[in-house]
């Protein structure tokens, strides 16, 4: 039997990434592949949990999860501002969201990508080669007392 090295090419943002080696994806006794929408899926979770951001997704796509909500059953979108690509060993991601003020985002950026490199690369056994961020916009904290005034009105 020979012990056969697979080489792989990623394209993304413009470049390739080519990494050589055995997958634990890929095996004798069979294959594995991952759907993009769990990467997706992965990721956003992933970056929700790093305390400074706020919410994920442009302004459009933050205003329909807003209205999904507001429906009985609906869920919102845990893939909601992430965008992946996946190849057999690898994948890349693209966030965008939205900080709290006053949050560095140099600092939360390296710990979003921290801890979206370790999620995935646990739960899916890919390497990730790439976590782009682009911070759309930054949360104040006014902006959310506007909707408790417009809930409780004048006289309490």
């Amino acid at each position: 039997m020979t012990n056969a090295t697979a080489t792989t090419t990623a394209k993304h943002s413009g470049g390739d990434v080519e990494k050589s080696g055995t997958s634990a994806l890929v095996t004798k006794q069979g294959t594995t592949t991952i759907a993009d929408t769990v990467v997706q899926k992965i990721a956003g979770l992933a970056t929700r949990e790093v305390s400074g951001v706020h919410d994920l997704g442009g302004g459009a796509a933050r205003a329909f999860n807003a209205l999904r909500e507001r429906i009985p059953g609906a869920s919102a979108s845990a893939g909601q501002g992430v965008s992946v690509e996946v190849g057999e060993k690898q994948a890349a991601v693209d966030l965008q969201i939205l900080v709290e003020y006053g949050v560095s985002i140099a600092d939360l950026s390296r710990a979003v990508r921290r801890n979206v490199i370790t999620a995935v690369e646990r739960m899916t056994g890919l390497e990730v080669v790439e976590v782009n961020i682009n911070v759309s916009d930054v949360h104040l904290p006014s902006d959310d007392e506007g909707d408790d005034q417009a809930d409780t009105g004048r006289v309490q």
